[in-house]
């Protein structure tokens, strides 16, 4: 399982802190990865990191602006959100893919967090 928080309203320019605590079978993941949804728009992939290496990929709209770290001991994934602009208003989601496969790494992962409403105002 997948716990998703920390999301909230915050002006442009404001920061947020999201936090993925995983549980179960998710301990064993490969990767934890955040996505997100804005409204009318398909979901899409924002960053995701390695339990392993942390290795870390995000997408470029939020390069530079957002970091995902990990705290293994607690199996906790974070995503740091600074600078925020209101295009990044959405549902954010956790998500844990398992092993490596194609279309690593904005496609196949394997279980899914409850969203988290993130709504930047201008």
């Amino acid at each position: 399982q997948l716990q998703a928080s920390g999301g909230g309203l915050v002006q442009a320019g404001g920061s947020l802190r999201l936090s993925c605590a995983a549980s179960g079978r998710t301990f064993s993941s490969y990767g934890m990865g955040w996505f997100r949804q804005a409204p009318g728009k398909e979901r899409e992939f924002v960053a995701v990191i390695t339990w392993s290496f942390g290795r870390t990929y995000y997408t470029d709209a939020v390069k530079g602006r957002f970091t995902i770290s990990k705290d293994n001991g607690n199996n906790t994934a974070f995503l740091q959100m600074n600078s925020l602009k209101p295009e990044d208003t959405g549902v954010y989601y956790c998500a844990a893919v398992l092993t490596r496969r194609r279309g690593w790494p904005k496609d196949g992962y394997d279980y899914w967090g409850q969203g988290t409403q993130v709504t930047v105002s201008s």
